[in-house]
């Protein structure tokens, strides 16, 4: 039983289980390889580790709340699911958009020889893709821009490595959640909802945790 480990840990190891239980909660995703602004480069997440390291713990525990613990070794995530289909994440239709094309960037990325995870990419590139595709008339504003992309790295679907959120050359890398949130069968959905549009509207895209995040194991 999940109480008699969890009465083994220590004063601190019990503290951080209960941080990390409230994260995961807020946040959906934990992801392994993480970039260090301090020293410039990739790093294990120690978070993603303590997780690891006590799976069955907290697998247990989230398991009589109505959750559900994944893990996917070779990209390196721990995924959230609610089992009963609640706790939604909203995405206002810029946000969605956003997200679409860092699955397609990250898609067309990752095509190349590489050992990363993770892709590179720009908000200026981001941006000039959505309007190469005529996904809008023209470029979000500023604070559409910031507000979306702050969504997405709050739930560490992306993160930002330098410069700010609205200029062209800010650096962001994707992270490998993003396959968890945007599947290949939800590209096309997305796609095909996106060409019915006749205008841009104001309408929210809404998904459900257990939609967004891949509970069995399939090819992306």
């Amino acid at each position: 039983m999940w109480a008699e480990v969890y009465e083994k840990l220590s004063n601190s190891e019990k503290e951080e289980f209960r941080r990390l239980l409230n994260l995961l909660l807020s946040r959906t995703f934990i992801v392994r390889d993480v970039y260090d602004p301090k020293e410039g480069m990739m790093r294990v997440n120690p978070e993603y580790r303590f997780i690891e390291r006590n799976y069955t713990l907290f697998s247990e525990y989230l398991w009589y709340s109505g959750w559900s613990l994944h893990k996917d070794s070779q990209y390196g995530i721990i995924a959230l699911l609610n089992t009963y289909e609640y706790n939604r994440i909203r995405l206002n239709r810029n946000t969605t958009l956003i997200l679409f094309i860092l699955r397609l960037i990250f898609e067309e990325e990752r095509e190349k020889v590489t050992l990363r995870k993770e892709v590179l990419t720009t908000t200026g590139h981001i941006v000039h893709k959505m309007l190469t595709l005529g996904l809008m008339k023209k470029k979000p504003s500023d604070r559409e821009l910031i507000e979306a992309l702050r969504k997405l790295a709050y739930h560490n679907i992306i993160q930002k490595l330098e410069g700010r959120w609205e200029d062209p050359e800010n650096k962001l890398l994707i992270l490998p959640s993003i396959l968890f949130v945007v599947t290949n069968e939800k590209i096309s959905r997305i796609y095909e909802t996106l060409e019915n549009e006749e205008e841009p509207t104001d309408v929210e895209e809404e998904y459900e945790e257990n939609d967004v995040i891949r509970g069995e194991a399939e090819e992306i």
